[in-house]
């Protein structure tokens, strides 16, 4: 019986701090009303928030403990029925262990006319922030550890986060501004936005758009639908889409680029580069070497000195023109056809490449092209079904 005692007294030790230091009030708010939470907490490590109703907003800051305020909005015709809908969402603040727990459980039928907005205000150097809500949106800054959130439908926003971040919603947007480690996002069809990723950024939606300002670990992106855009990142990216367009800037490393049928262009890229897309053009400015493919459309590709690794190079539609320049020093061997060459053909600025044509003027025509540039070097295949081949001198 003492244990047992006992044991009660310390779980009331455990919670008593938030209980005293927790106030509520309820007051009239312009035809509605609004339950008033206030309430602090001392500082442990970690923060968990799970919230069936309501918007989170968590900021990190001097402060030594942690505190709260949460507004319940009711938009019931009198004040009972607003403090019955009060009493069903049950709110509870307690420090179990390392972890403090915020919790808003609804008790009740569905809500139909109610919202809440629980912020909190944390010390920076926590290690762990985790929040769930069942619709809410949620948005975290100012923090040094890791952050876990999830919503199941409502937007989602960080900035200035030092460790890792993991962000998952039913359908809402993305917001990431400047954070220093990996991030991991997911939605279910809403857009996705990296300002600056020190870390690896993987980005997935089920049909928005997704954007990164700068990424300095890699990236692989993906959309049901919707367009990719990266303006630079170091490390390999792969950017993946069911049909919107792509545009690459500056990529410190390989990239493999994928659309059902949008437009692919990359500005440049220090590793091999694998572009496909189902119907779109192509335009690589800047690359080492490559693979490109589209189902029908042009192809414009730039071959660059690299000190890296030099690979085999491959340029194919099946109905557009192709336009390749090179470098001066880009050491290649050329090889290229048109296959239906009626009234099309290939154009040369270097002496090296030797055109020949084959076929009647009655039948169907096939033009090709070999010769090395700079003494040659990877092979360099360039087919197109039908269009024009054009090799010229580049610049730089």
């Amino acid at each position: 019986m003492v244990r047992r005692l006992s044991k009660l007294v310390a779980v009331l030790l455990l919670i008593l701090p938030a209980a005293l230091a927790q106030q509520t009030r309820v007051f009239g708010d312009g035809g509605n009303w609004t339950q008033e939470i206030t309430g602090s907490m001392t500082a442990v490590r970690n923060l968990r928030v799970k919230v069936d109703v309501g918007t989170v907003k968590v900021d990190g800051g001097s402060q030594q403990g942690i505190s709260y305020v949460i507004r319940n909005h009711s938009y019931s015709s009198s004040e009972t029925k607003a403090r019955r809908e009060f009493d069903s969402y049950k709110i509870t603040a307690y420090v179990r262990g390392d972890t403090a727990w915020i919790v808003g459980d609804w008790e009740g039928g569905r809500p139909h006319r109610f919202s809440g907005e629980f912020s909190i205000s944390v010390p920076r150097e926590m290690d762990e922030i985790k929040v769930e809500t069942d619709g809410g949106n949620v948005t975290t800054t100012g923090v040094a550890g890791r952050v876990d959130s999830q919503s199941g439908g409502g937007n989602i926003r960080f900035d200035d986060i030092g460790g890792v971040i993991n962000a998952e919603t039913g359908g809402g947007n993305i917001d990431v501004g400047n954070v220093s480690s990996d991030v991991s996002l997911h939605t279910g069809g809403g857009s996705i936005k990296v300002v600056s990723a020190k870390g690896k950024i993987v980005a997935d939606s089920g049909g928005g758009s997704v954007i990164v300002i700068s990424g300095l670990q890699g990236a692989e992106l993906e959309t049901g639908g919707g367009s990719i855009q990266v303006d630079r990142c170091t490390g390999k990216v792969t950017a993946t889409t069911g049909g919107g367009s792509i545009d690459l800037g500056e990529i410190g490393g390989p990239a493999e680029i994928e659309t059902g049928g949008g437009s692919i262009r990359l500005a440049s890229a220090k590793g091999p580069v694998k572009a496909e897309t189902g119907g779109g053009s192509i335009e690589l400015l800047g690359v080492p070497s490559a693979r490109a493919e589209t189902g029908a459309g042009g192809i414009e590709a730039k071959f660059i000195a690299s000190g890296g690794e030099r690979n085999d190079s491959v340029l194919e539609t099946s109905a557009g023109d192709i336009t390749v320049y090179v470098a001066p020093s880009v050491k290649l061997s050329i090889r290229a056809s048109i296959e239906v060459a009626n009234g099309h053909r290939i154009e040369s600025e270097f002496s090296e490449i030797r055109v020949t044509t084959e076929g009647g003027d009655y039948g169907s025509k096939t033009v090709t092209a070999e010769g090395d540039l700079n003494g040659g070097g990877p092979v360099l295949k360039v087919r197109t079904t039908t269009g024009d081949i054009s090799f010229r001198r580049s610049g730089h």
